[in-house]
């Protein structure tokens, strides 16, 4: 491993640095030096010499990122370079409280020191930069004010010029972005690739088109988690491409396919006008996977939003190891039974359900299931010229007419939710399609999970009936390849530490007792683990009652009533690709979870004195019997847990 060198030596190299950047760069009036609440973080601001903004950062005397550039090109303006700093004032600490229905914590404080740049080209136009930096990390986002000249109408940006220049040193994991219109269907880009683990920053991108968010990186001890959060329907989604110019990795708008049909894919607005926030987690793998950053700057929910129909939970799902032929109406009311009996909430109807069974008999399953205490989600395509899947419904949700009297049906049968798939890219225009569907389904009180999607970026605080999305190359892709089960272990561990850091995750978790066709690599343990270690408003599980029935009573007694509506978490232990251990806990019960994704045993000791219980029991593998084994457990200060090779655990107090 890499280690900072903490030292006086370092500390002078890097304030050596800084003056060299002021003096090449003629900044002296010009720069700023900005801290965050408890002054472990840094950011150093100001204008080079051809008077583009620049930004670097420190944390604890460690370099995070080295000097990065800032701006934005408009088609009516340069606001890159030849600008003139007017001003940088300090506002102070910005601080909010909020909660979240369902994730990893409920109850989230976040405070931050705030500070504006004021910048104008060379034409006379106003753009601002604001930074807040918190004890976690910092954010920062471009606002483009009306300006009293007259500027008016629709502006439109063409590129942004905002980088991130990592230590050469570091070590990054990254998901590759996918080539649009590629892959079944041409449902490309999904987020669906795996990541590559530990590498140099500027490894090239296996597909060319870049890396998707969150994406993270290592110097040393110190980790940086970097995504956006709250893109509104006025703005594209971005990405990272490596420039092997400038070292760094800068801020990319989508590919040209990446859009509604006759839409927008560049950013286009009137003003005033805001970008999404970019944000950088910074410390150590404690703070990364604690860290809400991703809610903490999303637009909140209106507070008069009736949320009482958003219950958070467990579904069945006969789709993920029985396909397409297990969506008939027999099969469906098994599986409603099943979801009764293990008391979960939901039960989740797949594709082409509207002719395998029909409206009028999902309407006698809808009325059925709520005699079960259980109400139905619906599988529907996105449709539109993006994709080519046969799957349907489709074309239903393409205009505000057709949603509208959609969605009115759902509510008159009593449907919880929906589920839409094979979505189109990142462009504008397929952004504001989502905000569309969002907002109508609001009305009619309809939950909502996408698949075949876009990363949903702060979005389930703003609209907290959006109870998970996908964008993952999740458990379905399993059943598709040998060679994604063989690396599904490795996956599985680092997607607590990127993907699933901030947004809820629909990897459809779990299967027991064996997959079709397909040789799991993981071991039970490992898998029971998932529900807990992944983070989604309603977690869609695998499993069938078939093989429910297999396992032992004590595993389908834990799998009851699952929570996914977390009031705080902790990380145990981990390191990316390699092993995690989390604890989650909900009322009274304390859960503690944990995988192994190497092919050896990992020993670990588990600190559970947190933990204000008596007693509690664990379910690990049984590797003699190839089964479970259940054993009562005390907390204390030292636990020591050993997982088998691809193995796991979990704990419940």
């Amino acid at each position: 491993m890499l280690y900072p060198i903490k030292t006086a030596f370092l500390r002078a190299f890097i304030s050596l640095l800084m003056l060299s950047v002021f003096a090449c760069t003629d900044t002296e009036e010009r720069s700023s030096v900005w801290t965050g609440p408890d002054k472990n973080l840094k950011v150093t601001f100001g204008l080079s010499a051809d008077h583009t903004p620049f930004y670097l950062v420190t944390y604890r005397d460690s370099i995070v990122l080295d000097t990065s550039r800032l701006g934005m090109i408009r088609e009516d303006g340069n606001f890159y370079n030849d600008l003139s700093l007017l001003s940088v004032t300090d506002e102070g600490i910005t601080e909010d409280h909020y909660q979240l229905l369902y994730g990893k914590q409920k109850d989230i404080a976040y405070k931050a020191n705030r500070y504006v740049a004021h910048l104008k080209n060379k034409k006379g136009a106003l753009m601002d930069i604001e930074f807040q930096l918190s004890d976690d990390g910092f954010a920062f986002r471009y606002y483009f004010p009306e300006n009293k000249t007259g500027n008016g109408g629709l502006k439109t940006i063409k590129e942004e010029k905002t980088t991130y220049k990592f230590p050469g040193q570091s070590r990054a994991w990254l998901q590759p972005m996918a080539k649009a219109k590629t892959g079944w269907e041409q449902t490309n880009p999904s987020y669906e690739e795996n990541y590559l683990a530990e590498v140099s920053p500027d490894t090239p991108s296996p597909i060319g088109e870049g890396w998707v968010y969150p994406a993270l990186f290592r110097n040393g001890d110190t980790w940086a988690l970097v995504s956006e959060t709250a893109p509104e329907r006025n703005f594209c989604a971005t990405r990272l491409r490596y420039d092997e110019h400038d070292a760094a990795f800068g801020v990319t708008f989508p590919q040209e396919e990446e859009v509604y049909p006759g839409g927008g894919l560049l950013p286009a607005s009137e003003l005033p006008w805001y970008s999404p926030w970019r944000l950088v987690v910074v410390g150590d793998l404690g703070t990364i996977t604690a860290s809400t950053l991703g809610t903490d700057l999303a637009r909140p929910a209106p507070e008069d939003t009736d949320t009482s129909y958003i219950r958070p939970g467990a579904a069945s799902w006969s789709w993920a190891l029985l396909k397409d032929e297990s969506i008939t109406y027999d099969i469906q009311k098994e599986f409603i039974d099943y979801a009764s009996d293990m008391q979960w909430p939901y039960c989740l109807v797949d594709v082409n359900w509207d002719t395998t069974i029909g409206y009028d008999k999902i309407a006698e399953l809808a009325d059925y299931a709520r005699t079960k205490n259980v109400k139905l989600i619906l599988w529907y395509n996105s449709a539109g010229s993006w994709n080519t899947t046969p799957y349907h419904p489709r074309n239903k949700l393409l205009t505000a007419e057709k949603r509208r009297e959609e969605f009115g049906k759902l509510q008159d049968m009593g449907i919880a939710g929906i589920k839409v798939d094979f979505f189109g890219g990142d462009g504008q225009s397929m952004i504001a399609y989502y905000h569309d569907i969002f907002t109508d389904a609001a009305r009619y009180q309809l939950l909502v999970n996408c698949h075949g999607t876009t990363l949903p970026r702060g979005w389930q605080r703003t609209y907290p009936h959006l109870v998970t999305m996908e964008s993952v190359k999740g458990f379905e892709f399993i059943t598709f390849s040998q060679e994604t089960a063989d690396l599904a272990p490795e996956h599985c561990a680092i997607l607590p530490f990127t993907r699933n850091v901030f947004d809820p995750m629909d990897f459809t978790p779990m299967s027991l007792t064996g997959i079709p066709n397909i040789n799991r690599r993981t071991t039970g343990a490992f898998e029971l683990a998932l529900p807990v270690l992944f983070l989604s408003g309603i977690q869609h599980i695998a499993e069938t009652a078939q093989g429910m029935s297999e396992v032992p009573d004590y595993v389908r007694e834990y799998l009851k009533a699952l929570p996914t509506d977390w009031e705080t978490s902790r990380f145990i232990d981990g390191y990316p690709g390699k092993y995690a251990v989390f604890a989650r806990q909900k009322g009274d019960h304390w859960y503690v979870c944990g995988i192994n994704g190497e092919h050896t045993a990992k020993d670990i000791t588990i600190d559970l004195s947190f933990i204000k219980s008596e007693v509690g029991y664990m379910i690990t593998d049984d590797p003699e019997a190839e089964g479970f084994a259940k054993s009562d457990l005390f907390p204390s200060e030292k636990n020591h847990v050993v997982m088998q090779p691809y193995g796991g655990f979990v704990m419940k107090f």
